[in-house]
């Protein structure tokens, strides 16, 4: 009879990815999940995917500013749009499910549910890079110890629970954590690209336009030096009877180009330079696709939901400047923005104000908090700011406007609240309690965000502010960015259905204070410290809920940037080459997934000819 003690160390080969916990010993399984079912763990494709789509044909996008480099794990360079086309990764996630991995470079994993504080990793004997030599355990380890030790602060960050990475054989790989509380690791450490160990000790720190050794389904194919980069189908890809893959990667092309306005790329989409565009505007949505290659059929527009968050987009104050210290004047400052006269006169009405930081999505905050919510907050409350505690404690509503361009009932809360605030009028002119001036410079690249910038700029300035927007090139904002060289700045703050540790990157104390990371605006609380930690932690979807929604409540309530606006839905356009499934993906476009119409592609060839 075999004693307990020895029980930990029978290894189960299995393919189930749960186990009770009262029986629970180590597990080998082909699907992980955080706090969620892997559904499709015996499926043999995905539900998204069309396994005898068609290969061929060039999938063509947009992309802005310019590129110098290869590598996007760098701290410096700007990276070439597309690389992640170059590399395979550990798994890879559904676009159906919240946070589930399925297998790509490895085939399967080893875990103890009683003891998450380490996860092997069993690479596919099968997987090759692209000159032919196997991937390894080596080269995993290697990838992680360049990220780890060399990479963006931010994803230094977020891997920051990996103590080891150990190399059981040429097969294995051991990941071993700083803890066993962070549940979700297990699944993070199989997300990242993996480069060949030979590629990372001669190239990985070189500002360089040849990519590291991928095994990934594309090669770089051309590269026109900051102004078009494209990929080629490998047609000896090692992976591409893998589950995850059927019916994937169709295009034996994908190229970007690049421009340096969106005016300028919508005539390029207009002319077939490139053929596939996310539209992000509402007046071309809504006015625009009115042009011959529309009324000839040639061009499709479709609007495709999504049950994630939409990506709160805002102007974020730099809290590490003095003047936004004061909770009142970022009130002010969120009250001079006016959405609903842009929304009617820029926007046709098209955009949705973003109430919360998981808008449109289960995870976003609504109406008072619920029973489960305030047991959760009622022990921090008394460490929060009077404002912020009241804000958390009330429905949340964003000020709004009659439309009319005037905005005059809010612009008139914004100014006593800066008096309130210990500011003060002189000659005309806003000064801060320290007597200095009350200036702003929003800084901004590209000419996208101008139209909705200077508006915001005027009522900055009816209320005394000396406001400018200040544009530069590519380089320059993401070198003052890194370095939090700014007052305020717009940021994008995409999320998942299952937040976890990165939410710390964002909004955390310790990355405050690291030049490179995702906290552009510099929170230093200490209750959304706790909270971040306790989603990092959570151990059921009913708690990511719990934990989300209390976060999105101490964001909002902090006012720490002016929320400006999004659609829960996505707005394409193509020509009318392109296909996909009837049934598209729940949380993505994926892209990936369609493939070319060979016959419609010759028709739009041709109509492009004449």
């Amino acid at each position: 009879m075999i004693k307990n003690t020895m029980l930990k160390t029978v290894l189960l080969v299995t393919i189930v990815s749960w186990i009770p916990a009262s029986i629970a010993v180590p597990i080998t399984t082909t699907a992980l999940g955080h706090n969620s079912t892997t559904e499709y763990i015996d499926a043999p494709f995905m539900p998204y995917a069309n396994p005898n789509a068609p290969t061929g044909g060039k999938l063509s996008l947009d992309a802005r500013g310019t590129f110098n480099a290869a590598n996007k794990w760098l701290t410096t360079g700007v990276a070439m749009i597309g690389t992640d086309y170059l590399y395979d990764t550990l798994m890879t996630g559904s676009l159906n499910e919240a946070f589930t991995m399925y297998p790509q470079l490895a085939s399967k994993v080893t875990y103890d549910p009683d003891d998450t504080s380490w996860i092997i990793y069993h690479i596919n004997p099968a997987a090759r890079f692209w000159d032919g030599s196997p991937v390894t355990s080596s080269d995993v380890k290697a990838t992680y110890d360049a990220i780890l030790n060399k990479g963006p602060m931010y994803i230094r960050s977020y891997l920051g629970d990996i103590k080891d990475i150990e190399i059981i054989n040429k097969q294995q790989v051991k990941f071993v954590f700083a803890s066993d509380n962070n549940k979700e690791i297990l699944l993070t450490v199989g997300q990242f690209p993996i480069f060949a160990k030979s590629s990372i000790d001669a190239n990985f720190e070189k500002i360089s336009l040849t990519p590291l050794m991928g095994s990934g389904p594309y090669k770089l194919g051309r590269v026109d030096a900051g102004r078009a980069v494209s990929y080629i189908r490998d047609p000896n890809y090692w992976g591409r009877d893998l589950m995850v893959n059927r019916g994937r990667y169709n295009f034996d092309m994908i190229k970007f180009v690049y421009y340096q306005s969106d005016e300028i790329a919508f005539e390029g989409f207009k002319s077939g330079q490139y053929r596939f565009r996310p539209e992000n505007k509402a007046s071309n949505w809504a006015t625009g696709y009115n042009f011959p290659a529309v009324k000839a059929g040639m061009i499709n527009k479709e609007t495709i939901s999504s049950e994630n968050p939409v990506p709160m987009q805002g102007l974020v104050m730099n809290m590490r400047r003095p003047l936004f210290q004061d909770i009142r004047v970022r009130q002010a400052l969120t009250a001079a923005y006016d959405f609903e006269w842009m929304n009617k006169t820029l926007f046709h009405g098209q955009y949705e104000r973003l109430q919360s930081f998981f808008h449109g999505s289960e995870l976003a905050a609504t109406g008072t908090p619920s029973a489960a919510e305030m047991q959760v907050l009622t022990p921090l409350l008394s460490k929060l700011e009077p404002i912020q505690r009241q804000a958390v404690l009330a429905k949340w509503q964003l000020p709004t406007s009659d439309s009319s361009g005037f905005n005059r009932k809010a612009l008139l809360k914004a100014r006593q609240l800066l008096l309130d605030a210990g500011f003060y009028y002189d000659d005309m002119k806003l000064y801060q309690p320290d007597g200095k001036l009350a200036q702003i410079e929003i800084l901004m690249t590209g000419e996208t965000m101008g139209r909705v910038l200077l508006p915001y700029i005027r009522n900055l300035k009816r209320l005394g502010f000396d406001a400018t927007l200040r544009q530069v090139d590519g380089p320059q904002y993401y070198e003052r960015v890194r370095r939090f060289d700014y007052d305020m700045v717009v940021d994008v703050f995409a999320q998942s259905l299952s937040p976890g540790a990165e939410q710390a990157a964002f909004w955390g104390s310790a990355a405050a204070d690291e030049p490179g990371n995702r906290n552009t605006i510099g929170i230093k609380n200490l209750v959304i410290d706790e909270i971040t930690a306790a989603l990092a932690n959570a151990k059921s979807r009913e708690e990511i809920v719990l934990y989300t929604k209390t976060l999105d409540r101490l964001l909002r309530a902090g006012h720490y940037l002016v929320p400006l606006y999004g659609k829960s839905a996505t707005n394409v356009a193509y020509w009318n080459q392109y296909r996909h499934t009837e049934k598209l993906p729940t949380n993505a476009v994926g892209i990936d997934y369609w493939w070319s119409d060979k016959e419609a592609e010759a028709r739009v060839d041709k109509y492009l000819r004449q």
